[in-house]
C-alpha cells in the first residue's frame, strides 16, 4: 500500500479562535510587533464580495480578523435564526485562496517534517504551537497558531465565537431574576435576545439613524423597525472591542449599516478603530448584470435569477434623472418605482412574484431624505429594496462622492 502523501488540511492553515483568551493573546502578540490589525465582520456563507474585503484588509494590513458569527440580535423573534446557513469548512476553503502562496508552501513542509518525526496523520488539523508551556497533566492542548514573529505565522485568522462568548449576560437563566423562581418566563438565550421586549444586558443605540429608511422599511421588524440596527451597532461594538483593530471594513451595499457605524464610533470616541479607518468598499457586483452579490441571492429560483438586476437598473435611472439636474429627489425615486412596479408586472407572466418595497434619496451625514433637487456639493444615496419571490434584495448608488 503506497503511503499518502503528507500534506496539512486546509483549514489548519488558518487559525480559528472561538473564545476571547486566544484571540487576545494573538492579538497582544501582534501589537507587541507594532503590526496593524483589520477586521471583517461577517455572519459567514461567505461569497467573493466578503473576500474583497478581505483583499483590501491583507493589502493593508499585515494582520486580518475575519469574525464570524450568526447575530441573534439582528434576528425578530419570528424568524428562523437556526436555519441562517452556517458553512464555516467551506468558508475556510475559500479563505485559504487568499493566503499568500509563499505562507501555504512553508506550512506544508513544516507540516511534512514534523509528520515524518511525530506520526502526525495527514487528517491531523494541526495548529502549530512552539513556544506555549506545555498543557497540564492529563489535559490536551487546545491548537493555536505559532506565535507572530516565528516566520510562519497566517496573515488571516478567523474570530469563530459562540453566542455565550458575545452575549454573556445571556447565559443566566431568566428565573433568577424572579422573586419566585416558578415565576420565571422561560425566556433565555437567543430567545431573550431576539426579542427586544425582554432583552437584558448591554445594547447599543444609535438614536435618530437607525429607525429611518431601511430601519423603519423593514417589514419582518414592524413592531421595533429599529432592532435591526440596534442588533447590528451592539454586536459591531462588541467585535471591535473584542479584536481591537486598527482598521474596519464593511462593503457599500449594506450602505446605511456602514454609516451608522462610522457615527457611533464617532460619537463613542472610538479608537479601535477610529472613525476615519472604518473603510467602506465599493459593492462587489456580477459582472454580466450587475446585480449585487449578497448571501440572499442564493434563495433565489433560476428565474427569480433573470428578474433580480431591475433594482439595480431602477436606482441608475434614479440617479442618471438626478445627474441630469433636472429631477427633483421625488421624481427621481418616482421614476424608479415606476420601472419596478412595470417590471413586476411583465414578471407575472413568468410566474414570479415582484414587490415593490421603498427607494429613497438621504443625505449621508444626517440620514436626511432629500425630496428637492440636490444641491450643488451635495452628497447622497439613493437606496432601495425589492421583493423578487420570497428573496428581500437591497441595494444603493452614490451620486456627488464615491467610497
Amino acid at each position: 500500500m503506497s503511503e499518502r502523501p503528507l500534506t496539512p488540511s486546509p483549514h489548519s492553515l488558518i487559525p480559528v479562535f472561538q473564545d476571547l483568551p486566544q484571540l487576545r493573546r494573538w492579538r497582544r502578540r501582534a501589537r507587541e510587533q507594532g503590526k496593524s490589525v483589520g477586521v471583517v465582520p461577517t455572519m459567514g456563507a461567505l461569497h467573493d464580495g466578503h473576500l474583497n474585503l478581505v483583499r483590501q484588509s491583507l493589502a493593508k494590513n499585515p494582520y486580518t480578523v475575519l469574525t464570524l458569527f450568526v447575530n441573534p440580535t439582528q434576528f425578530a423573534p419570528h424568524e428562523d435564526l437556526a436555519s441562517y446557513p452556517r458553512t464555516l469548512p467551506s468558508d475556510l476553503d475559500l479563505l485559504r485562496t487568499l493566503l499568500p502562496r509563499a505562507y501555504v508552501t512553508a506550512y506544508e513542509e513544516r507540516h511534512r517534517r514534523a509528520a515524518q518525526v511525530l506520526g502526525v496523520s495527514e487528517s491531523d488539523p494541526v495548529r502549530w504551537e512552539f513556544s506555549a508551556p506545555s498543557p497540564a497533566k492529563g489535559k490536551r492542548r487546545s491548537p493555536s497558531p505559532p506565535p507572530p514573529g516565528d516566520g510562519l505565522e497566517s496573515p488571516l485568522v478567523v474570530f469563530a465565537p459562540s453566542r455565550e462568548t458575545m452575549y454573556p449576560l445571556s447565559t443566566i437563566p431568566p428565573e433568577a431574576f424572579q422573586d419566585d423562581p416558578a415565576a420565571g418566563d422561560g425566556v433565555a438565550g437567543e430567545a431573550m435576545l431576539q426579542d427586544t421586549s425582554k432583552q437584558r444586558g448591554a445594547f447599543v443605540e444609535v438614536k435618530g439613524w437607525g429607525d429611518v429608511l431601511e430601519g423603519e422599511s423593514r417589514p419582518d421588524l414592524a413592531e421595533d423597525a429599529a432592532q435591526f440596527f440596534e442588533g447590528v451597532a451592539t454586536v459591531c461594538t462588541k467585535l471591535f472591542n473584542a479584536v481591537e483593530p486598527d482598521h474596519a471594513y464593511f462593503g457599500q451595499k449594506d450602505i446605511q449599516q456602514a454609516l451608522l457605524l462610522k457615527l457611533m464610533l464617532k460619537d463613542l470616541l472610538s479608537n479601535t478603530p477610529a472613525p476615519e479607518n472604518l473603510h467602506i468598499i465599493p459593492t462587489t457586483r456580477d459582472t454580466k448584470d450587475s446585480l449585487a452579490l449578497s448571501s440572499r441571492n442564493a434563495y433565489l429560483t433560476p428565474c427569480e435569477r433573470r428578474y433580480a438586476p431591475t433594482l439595480y437598473r431602477a436606482l441608475s435611472l434614479a440617479r442618471d434623472r438626478l445627474s441630469s439636474g433636472g429631477a427633483t429627489g421625488e421624481e427621481a425615486c418616482a421614476a424608479a418605482r415606476e420601472l419596478v412596479e412595470s417590471v413586476a408586472r411583465e414578471a407575472r407572466g413568468e410566474g414570479v412574484v415582484m414587490r415593490f418595497d421603498h427607494v429613497d434619496l438621504f443625505e449621508k451625514t444626517t440620514f436626511r431624505r432629500v425630496r428637492g433637487k440636490v444641491g450643488e456639493g451635495e452628497e447622497v444615496v439613493i437606496v432601495g429594496a425589492v421583493w423578487v419571490g420570497k428573496t428581500r434584495l437591497i441595494d444603493n448608488l452614490l451620486v456627488g462622492w464615491e467610497v
